[in-house]
């Protein structure tokens, strides 16, 4: 007889319950309704076409994946790379999710009209909290909140350029623990028109590292009461969501770093949403044919040198874990041909169960944190409604 296979479960998630029958609803963002409420985060250099296929196709094509980031001004100037990463699959004609990111209102205004009435974008998110020194060193992603004034104008000519398109933006919970800024981006999206607004509920020093304080989430759901409040921070099991959302009342969760080289999360997320412990895990067999098959694919969108550079950094992600198989990272962290990188996975045993302790795994750079670097003087006006890269600003007026 076969032995039975369970799904596996990190001990803190050990005795969640699935869903109830009605207790998790649909996410309504204008016009869209997703079902189960799971959105893919927006991350620069991860969420291209090829992943989003790959965990579309986990979930049947039932939650919402983003684009990674595009830059409105290089968009409009039609910059070649950034006009390639914009672009959409075969597979995601009817619902194109995009992340616009600037601090300039008539320049991210200008893009939206572009990405509305010539690419048919059916949503448009706004990036208000990456915390990436050159980005906010430049007054952008997670600075932008600190001038509310500034976010607003912004938030205002998106959401008038966007028409009928709906726009939601994401957010850090600040700069840092002295100078939180979430409450008034949340209210601030509520009345300039944007449908939802998702909190990662870490600060921009923070980074990626320690936990999430989910007790904000919960706080802004309670500011924030006319459109929906995603969460998003530390799912990294499909539990984790449903605990999220009974502990703060948000309305769907943003999953990021849990996913990457776990593309079937989606799937599972799935089904502990429609009430059903979600299959096991799969073997590394199953593990090597997907990163294989995300190979194939971001060679087909690409190009094989520029595919396989994608690759490398999720070949890491996807081992996580299984033992035996560090060996062979230095090799596929310089892999150049899906050739080369069939003859190197070939060299791995296939019926490997999946380890417990890849399910919470690090899966990011280092867990340090930083000093938010904001351009010079930029404390002190906290009242403008200018960008540092806005003409009225740097004409000095």
């Amino acid at each position: 007889m076969e032995p039975i296979a369970f799904s596996i479960r990190s001990e803190r998630n050990r005795d969640v319950p699935a869903a109830q029958p009605g207790e998790i609803r649909p996410l309504r963002i204008g016009p869209i309704e997703v079902f189960p409420p799971v959105v893919l985060a927006p991350m620069a250099g991860i969420t291209n076409a090829p992943f989003r296929s790959l965990c579309r196709r986990y979930s049947q094509d039932r939650c919402l994946y983003v684009s990674e980031m595009i830059t409105a001004r290089a968009f409009v100037e039609g910059h070649a790379r950034t006009l390639k990463l914009a672009s959409f699959g075969q597979d995601e004609q009817t619902r194109k999710s995009i992340q616009l990111y600037g601090s300039n209102p008539d320049t991210l205004a200008q893009a939206t009209k572009e990405l509305v009435e010539e690419w048919g974008v059916h949503h448009i998110d706004m990036n208000f909290g990456c915390p990436v020194r050159k980005v906010t060193s430049a007054g952008g992603g997670a600075a932008i909140p600190v001038k509310p004034r500034l976010l607003a104008r912004i938030v205002r000519s998106v959401v008038q350029s966007a028409g009928a398109v709906p726009v939601t933006i994401k957010f850090r919970t600040g700069i840092d623990d002295s100078l939180l800024t979430y409450l008034d981006a949340g209210h601030i999206g509520e009345v300039e028109g944007a449908r939802a607004v998702a909190l990662h509920a870490r600060t921009a020093a923070q980074l990626y590292s320690g936990e999430a304080d989910w007790t904000a989430i919960a706080t802004l759901k309670e500011h924030v009461r006319t459109i929906p409040v995603l969460g998003n921070g530390d799912i990294f099991e499909s539990w984790d969501a449903l605990r999220m959302m009974r502990q703060t009342g948000c309305d769907g969760v943003v999953v990021g770093r849990g996913c990457l080289g776990r593309p079937w999360l989606f799937g599972e997320l799935c089904a502990v949403m429609d009430g059903h412990d979600p299959t096991p895990p799969p073997n590394l067999g199953i593990v090597l044919d997907t990163m294989r098959e995300h190979a194939r694919l971001l060679v087909q969108f690409f190009d094989e040198r520029q595919g396989m550079a994608h690759i490398r950094k999720f070949t890491g992600w996807y081992l996580k874990g299984f033992p035996r198989t560090k060996k062979l990272l230095p090799a596929l962290h310089l892999v150049k041909t899906l050739d080369e990188l069939d003859g190197l996975i070939a060299q791995l045993p296939r019926d490997v169960p999946y380890p417990e302790i890849a399910l919470r795994a690090r899966r990011c750079k280092d867990g340090s944190t930083q000093t938010v670097s904001l351009p010079e003087g930029y404390l002190q006006c906290r009242d403008e409604d200018v960008s540092p890269d806005d003409p009225e600003h740097i004409d000095g007026g």
